[in-house]
């Protein structure tokens, strides 16, 4: 695309229609969408603040799902080995995220889908192998998010009616179609105050998790809690495999360059404080449930951390509200790739006249109602959340998340001029990618094993 010149946020007569026509394609496919396009000739830079970019990104990575099943993987992998996994992870996709922010204009150009950044990096083969990693953590976050949110449903339903015949696949029948309602909002901006809730709810399910976790824990006969690795040796090897898979989830964003195009100028200062106001929510949160959760329970307590609690009612009724709110507005930011992969193929005219609007509305509400019934149908039958979980993070979180960007970053030829810096930082990164890449492969291992046992003990559709 040819250079541009703008003034006050809006296009010059100086752009060809050829340069709006491909700025066009990337909005779409930055999941904008359509209904936004045409509109490029007076709005193109992204006009969020710091704090919403904060908000969209403490919405993707801190979700009920993503962190309530890690004292479940420390339980698997034990306190040392469990504790110092949580701690790297953390630092790991926190630099990362800065990593990937610092590469917004690396070239001189704009990139805003991960797709369109992997492209410009390392060509052809970064653009797909991105679309494949980015679909396969969209679609594998949104059926376990799905599950973690019809569990909740279901939760609250039994609370009120604890005869009631409603079963899990009901309550995630109920939250696909709420989820069909908001994604008829054209893009992800226009999902910040939801996501803004999305983040207050974040901290009041943690907040009232760690609180009624503490309450139980201090309920249970101390004595009776053990902490030691259960099952045979080969259990145990798959179950650390699996954990692992399962804290590379709960720290997987993969769309920070789609959130980078919704911020103003200067986007990568921007970007970058918003993802460190994010991580202080995330660290805040993650690391005392986390350890929380494993002592109050040790290596009794269930992948999902809320179906440990038992007293007081209300209070998990409460965290049960908090965890379906937040996930309400993660499953809308990953679902957007998808949407915007649709949007560019099927959406053609993006003219002001009712009929191309009407067209356009119809056609997003197809493909929508499309991709939800196919993800509630997957999360109905296999209701398996941890198995999501740990395969989700494996192949689709882990490439993208800790191996792309640091080897993005080296690719680009970002490195500082101090010698002695560089020289660490390329130490830093290289150790970074190959380390993580094993993750990817044991935690891929350890959730295709837990799902083969699943399918032989449950029935499809089974009413977990």
């Amino acid at each position: 695309m040819n250079s541009h010149q703008a003034e006050s946020g809006k296009w010059t007569t100086t752009q060809s229609k050829s340069d709006v026509h491909v700025e066009d394609e990337e909005i779409i496919q930055a999941g904008l969408g359509s209904e936004d396009v045409k509109h490029h000739e007076h709005e193109v830079s992204g006009t969020g603040t710091w704090k919403h970019a904060a908000f969209h990104v403490a919405t993707t990575i801190a979700t009920p799902a993503a962190y309530a099943p890690l004292p479940f993987a420390i339980a698997s992998l034990g306190w040392p080995l469990g504790v110092s996994s949580l701690v790297a992870a953390t630092l790991a996709t926190w630099y990362s995220s800065l990593l990937i922010a610092s590469l917004w204009r690396w070239n001189g150009k704009k990139h805003v889908t991960y797709r369109l950044l992997a492209e410009s990096i390392f060509g052809f083969w970064g653009y797909y192998s991105i679309a494949f990693f980015q679909q396969v953590a969209s679609i594998g976050n949104n059926v376990a998010v799905q599950i973690a949110a019809g569990s909740s449903l279901k939760a609250i339903y039994k609370h009120y009616d604890p005869h009631g015949t409603l079963t899990l696949q009901h309550f995630i029948i109920f939250f696909g179609v709420f989820e069909l309602f908001l994604s008829q909002l054209p893009d992800i901006h226009s999902l910040r105050w939801v996501n803004g809730l999305c983040t207050l709810s974040t901290i009041g399910f943690a907040g009232t998790t760690i609180g009624v976790t503490i309450y139980n824990g201090r309920k249970i006969d101390r004595e009776t809690i053990s902490y030691s690795l259960q099952g045979s040796s080969s259990a145990k090897r798959f179950a650390a495999f699996n954990a692992l898979g399962t804290i590379a989830f709960s720290f997987g964003d993969a769309m920070l360059p789609e959130i980078q195009n919704t911020v103003r100028e200067p986007a990568v200062k921007n970007m970058q404080k918003g993802v460190s106001a994010a991580y202080s929510v995330i660290v805040s949160t993650y690391w005392q449930l986390a350890i929380i959760g494993f002592w109050a329970f040790g290596s009794q307590v269930q992948p999902y951390i809320v179906a440990s609690l038992t007293v007081p009612k209300w209070t998990i009724v409460m965290a049960n509200i908090f965890a379906v709110v937040q996930i309400s507005g993660c499953y809308q930011i990953y679902c957007r790739p998808t949407y915007g992969y649709f949007e560019e193929r099927l959406v053609s005219d993006t003219s002001n006249s009712s009929a191309s609007m009407f067209r356009n509305r119809l056609v997003r509400l197809t493909f929508t109602s499309v991709y939800i019934v196919v993800i509630t149908l997957v999360a109905s039958a296999m209701p398996f959340f941890v198995d999501f979980v740990s395969i989700c993070g494996a192949i689709g979180f882990t490439p993208l998340d800790f191996v792309f960007p640091v080897l993005a970053f080296l690719k680009a030829g970002k490195m500082p001029r101090n010698r002695l810096l560089c020289i660490s930082m390329r130490i830093l990164n290289i150790a970074i990618a190959a380390w993580f890449s094993v993750v990817a492969v044991l935690g891929c291992v350890g959730a295709i094993r837990f799902v083969v046992d699943d399918v032989k003990t449950y029935k499809f559709f089974h009413d977990m």
